[in-house]
């Protein structure tokens, strides 16, 4: 992958991908506690399989971050998780559909072709884990 030096001094992209790191971490975070409070092993091993994502576009974020900037990036918690398993699958259908949106936004700044479809990965499995998370909250309600 290469980057043109153009990026180096694109401050709005570097920050906001580094928001993205940030909210990246917050959710690896978040639904490792998720996944302890799932009642049922189909939702926490499904929780997990979400946060491996979210781990993945860590790596991947941190890289372009570090490209961006030539700087590892120092991640730190946006928001703390909700402790209820109900309120944090509800937290966490909102901030994944919130967060697609954000991508796409982030996508449509990038020049590059590799950032460009990375981003544009990441803002398809943050829809998928919100449709996930409303399957739980469906699921939760009929109980």
């Amino acid at each position: 992958m290469y980057y043109t030096n153009y990026y180096r001094t694109d401050t709005v992209l570097a920050s906001d991908i580094e928001h993205a790191i940030n909210g990246e971490y917050s959710a690896i975070t978040c639904y490792e506690q998720l996944a302890r409070l799932a009642p049922n092993e189909e939702e926490r091993s499904k929780i997990l399989e979400i946060r491996n994502d979210e781990i993945r576009h860590f790596h991947v974020f941190a890289q372009i971050y570090t490209t961006l900037t030539g700087r590892q990036p120092t991640p730190h918690l946006l928001e703390k998780c909700p402790t209820e398993y109900f309120e944090g699958i509800n937290f966490a259908f909102k901030d994944e559909q919130k967060t697609v949106d954000f991508y796409l936004d982030i996508a449509d700044k990038a020049i590059d072709p590799y950032m460009k479809e990375q981003v544009k990965r990441a803002a398809a499995d943050e829809q998928n884990h919100a449709v996930w998370f409303l399957y739980f909250i469906t699921q939760y309600k009929t109980k």
